[in-house]
């Protein structure tokens, strides 16, 4: 069996289980655009960041170009690729996947104690660990550790081992980027005085206003416990948790005026003011999602 046909046999087995593929060359990198699409000329794919018109029927555009169809991969203009092709790759969020690349030991022995186990699959220097469940893709999130997924490729390296669980908060916290706190007397931003969440902003909310104020309170202290870091991921876990617990109400709940309160307490023990939106708006949004 040539190494050529045994990728491509790989290829069609991964399409046929619904995961996009594509042909990467020496250096696990995808082969470059053609002449037409060189410098994204084209425009680029639809399903890109930037979306575009571009059909074209050879491998461009990396990621984007992943693919289930069983006539693309074996196409012409494909095979010219899989000849030359050193490994397979694939689109885990095409798949409904995401891929925690750890790089090195200490990126992996991260993981063990900071997330929960998952399906692991050991890579030439570290593992990736797959969870179900897609979100944006971003490299270095901390030291040795990239998420790949709806904006990346991952090289396939086998089916692992253990059973795959639900992309958890901590790893969608990992791309809310926050600075170290600062030493105390620095001001990182000054937020201007707004309302607390009382019932006159949650004239749909099912519960009493003493159950949301308790849970938002609680919330609060664990944000301002984190003086030295981390308070950025802890706002967005206090808004994923607060947010989800409204779920079976009609709404409106308030939820904008207690995510203020959430981002009011990250930036006051120094997590810049646009991290901290950003956390609590990241979740705010997966506890929308998560419960749909």
């Amino acid at each position: 069996m040539t190494t050529t046909y045994s990728q491509l046999r790989i290829a069609l087995h991964l399409a046929v289980a619904a995961v996009p593929v594509l042909p990467l060359r020496d250096g696990k990198v995808p082969f470059g655009n053609c002449r037409k699409c060189v410098g994204n000329a084209c425009g680029g794919r639809p399903n890109m960041k930037r979306a575009g018109a571009c059909r074209c029927p050879a491998p461009c555009h990396a990621w984007a170009a992943a693919t289930t169809n069983r006539n693309v991969i074996m196409s012409p203009l494909w095979a010219a690729a899989w000849e030359r092709a050193a490994c397979v790759g694939y689109h885990p969020g095409g798949a409904g996947l995401t891929v925690v690349d750890l790089d090195n030991a200490a990126a992996v022995a991260w993981a063990r104690t900071s997330l929960p186990v998952t399906r692991i699959v050991p890579t030439t220097r570290g593992e990736h660990w797959i969870y179900r469940g897609a979100m944006r893709s971003h490299n270095a999130v901390r030291p040795g550790v990239d998420i790949k997924s709806l904006t990346a490729y991952a090289r396939w390296l086998g089916r692992g081992t253990g059973r795959m669980v639900e992309l958890p908060p901590e790893v969608r916290a990992l791309t809310v980027k926050e600075e170290t706190t600062p030493a105390q007397g620095e001001v990182v931003s000054s937020l201007p005085a707004r309302a607390p969440w009382d019932r006159t902003v949650a004239t749909g909310c099912r519960h009493t206003e003493r159950y949301v104020r308790t849970g938002l309170t609680r919330g609060l202290a664990l944000v301002w416990a984190r003086t030295e870091t981390g308070a950025g991921s802890q706002a967005f876990g206090v808004a994923r948790f607060l947010a989800g617990q409204h779920a079976r109400c009609p709404g409106p709940c308030g939820l904008e005026a207690i995510g203020e309160e959430i981002v009011s307490a990250a930036v006051s023990v120094g997590v810049p003011e646009a991290y901290a939106r950003r956390a609590v708006a990241n979740g705010l949004e997966t506890a929308v999602g998560h419960v749909a």
